[in-house]
């Protein structure tokens, strides 16, 4: 043990020990162990004092001289690398989610359809004379069908003379439908009515 050749440090320590050690435990031990007990005729030809316990031997030692030398302070860049991310990272971190969050707000107003623009208006048809049959000229006038065009309730009003007009409302979408364009095919049955006028208009 005190050198690579046996010597009574081993025949010491070989003494000491009641059985083998485990080889599966230690098999450097059990290896030595082994290689010792060849040399057992010789114990006492081998070199070294036979006197001596075997709690004597052991490794040799040597004072160990530790530097004190700094180890050298981490590199600024490198702190930065390890521990925190660079300005352009974090500005391009910056942009993806300002991107993402604009495309969210984008899809969100996509699928919000916006309401359509509508007005409220009141319609006097005139007819020709007392004699015109008003109910034919009502339905002359609901029988106009236009996209985005709703007609509402409709009285007849008198104007003297005992004549009345047909005084109707109606809502229309202001991007569908000309006010104009309804009158000129009301006016269009010629044979009731005598012309239209726009009574009142209010945007809802």
């Amino acid at each position: 043990m005190a050198s690579h050749a046996p010597s009574q440090a081993d025949v010491a320590s070989f003494k000491a020990l009641k059985a083998a050690p485990d080889a599966a435990k230690y098999p450097n031990a059990a290896r030595w162990y082994k290689h010792i007990s060849t040399y057992e005729t010789e114990f006492s030809s081998l070199t070294g004092d036979p006197s001596k316990a075997y709690s004597t031997y052991g490794p040799e030692t040597s004072e160990v001289v530790v530097g004190s030398a700094k180890a050298p302070a981490a590199d600024e860049d490198d702190v930065d690398d390890l521990f925190g991310s660079s300005d352009e990272e974090e500005n391009a971190e910056a942009a993806r989610v300002r991107e993402e969050r604009l495309a969210a707000y984008k899809k969100s107003k996509e699928g919000k359809v916006k309401p359509a623009a509508k007005s409220v208006v009141t319609l006097d048809v005139k007819p020709w004379d007392d004699e015109t049959n008003l109910e034919e000229l009502e339905a002359g006038v609901r029988s106009i069908e236009m996209d985005g065009l709703v007609w509402g309730a409709s009285k007849f009003v008198a104007v003297g003379f005992g004549i009345k007009k047909l005084q109707i409302n109606l809502v229309v979408e202001d991007e569908k439908v000309s006010i104009d364009e309804l009158q000129g095919k009301i006016e269009s049955d010629e044979d009731h009515v005598q012309s239209t006028d726009v009574a009142a208009m209010q945007k809802l």
